[in-house]
């Protein structure tokens, strides 16, 4: 139920994009020109770099695809309207922040941004491209040679990865069309199997979780979290692993290492990166000395 809602949300957000552009974009007849400029003023961990690839898209589209790149330490986003909070099964579905950002009209206070900004790099260079091009705002820029001019400027750039006292987010391909999917590959958010809230708040926060509040099914295989933006699939574990003596860390490395394996093959049929979550370093050496290809996080969530 809330899947349908989640969608039917998008698919509103979408119309009104198209039909009711904001009054800063109507002076463009290029939606990526008209996008890249709409992302400008944020801040973005990549340097603009997802915004670029996605500029084509409709703005809701663009949104969540880049939303996991957003700084969001010094972006606060405001339902000042009420429509997310109003919409409750799309915005649990959705998040209500990823909801205001994905809004077509931009309304005062909506988006606050902490400090002043610099425009991301990527975004830049695709703006000056246009300058360039002799692409002006007025002119119809859906030729082939604007497309290039777009796509061009950050194609050889390597992302930055930002500094964490923590382990770094694994990177991951931004989310295909639906037709794309096998039908038994598309995520089917479902409820959170179990009732132990640090453990869900873990899978909800820590990707983040495109779905909070739900796990995700992926050919038949249960998830903990898809990650907003990207095609990874989290398993999240929130055991204090150290404090365990050495009879039941080994008996539950071997539970978990069967588990581990069923959903590595589950994500990789689907064209889905797996990563692990785990709360403590302890945790993340065992599950290495098994299996140093695991790609495992630590999250250091609290029991």
């Amino acid at each position: 139920m809330r899947f349908r809602a989640c969608a039917a949300l998008l698919l509103f957000i979408s119309a009104c994009a198209t039909s009711t552009p904001s009054p800063g974009e109507r002076t463009s007849r290029s939606p990526q020109l008209a996008n890249l400029r709409r992302a400008a003023p944020l801040p973005w961990t990549d340097g603009g770099q997802c915004v670029v690839r996605e500029a084509a898209h409709p703005w809701p589209v663009l949104a969540e695809r880049c939303f996991a790149a957003l700084d969001h330490d010094r972006v606060r986003l405001n339902d000042r309207t009420g429509r997310c909070t109003v919409a409750s099964a799309g915005a649990a579905a959705l998040g209500v922040g990823l909801c205001v950002l994905a809004a077509p009209e931009i309304i005062v206070g909506a988006v606050v941004v902490l400090g002043a900004v610099v425009v991301g790099v990527a975004i830049k260079e695709a703006l000056d491209a246009y300058e360039l091009s002799g692409n002006h705002p007025t002119e119809d820029e859906s030729t082939p040679r604007t497309k290039s001019a777009l796509r061009d400027p950050s194609a050889n750039r390597k992302p930055t990865p930002a500094p964490s006292e923590q382990d770094a987010f694994p990177p991951g391909p931004t989310e295909p069309r639906e037709s794309e999917r096998r039908p038994e590959c598309r995520p089917i958010p479902v409820p959170h199997a179990g009732k132990d809230a640090p453990h869900n708040a873990c899978a909800d926060r820590f990707p983040p979780n495109r779905y909070p509040g739900m796990d995700v099914l992926v050919d038949g295989v249960r998830f903990d979290a898809l990650q907003v933006g990207v095609r990874v699939l989290w398993e999240i574990k929130t055991h204090r692993f150290d404090t365990y003596n050495g009879f039941i860390q080994s008996q539950e490395i071997e539970k978990e290492m069967a588990q581990l394996g069923k959903e590595r093959r589950a994500a990789a049929a689907c064209g889905y990166h797996f990563v692990i979550g785990v709360s403590t370093a302890a945790h993340r050496d065992m599950l290495e000395a098994q299996d140093p290809t695991l790609d495992i996080v630590v999250t250091g969530c609290p029991r």
